[in-house]
């Protein structure tokens, strides 16, 4: 199983238990983000997609730690005008660990997969 889904302008394909780096999401480390924009979530073969998102579908996730990328570097320079800038950037993370993709109630995939958690 796994969703595409989005968060910070961009769009990520995740799985459960799979480990993800995001755009910094403002919790604590250690509680639970639940993303809902959710694009497209194949069960099983079954490929459901929203208009632009599922609706009742969403990604639940544990924040694991933030961080910070790798520096990038910008010089600027104007040849005879004595001008030098020098400007540099390091983008905050998040990690998140998805913990499980759930769908809209109601729906066939949706009815199995709480059957395979009851047992039943």
């Amino acid at each position: 199983m796994y969703a595409i889904i989005e968060t910070g302008g961009k769009q990520y394909r995740v799985e459960p238990e799979e480990v993800i780096e995001v755009e910094k999401v403002d919790i604590r480390v250690g509680e639970e983000v639940v993303l809902d924009r959710v694009l497209l979530v194949n069960k099983d073969g079954k490929i459901r997609t929203g208009q632009p998102y599922l609706k009742g579908a969403r990604a639940v996730c544990r924040l694991l730690d933030h961080d910070r990328g790798k520096k990038v570097d910008v010089f600027t320079y104007k040849a005879k005008d004595n001008v030098r800038r020098k400007k540099g950037h390091r983008q905050a993370h998040s990690r998140l660990k998805v913990e499980k993709i759930l769908l809209r109630a109601g729906t066939k995939t949706a009815k199995a997969e709480k059957e395979t958690e009851d047992g039943t």
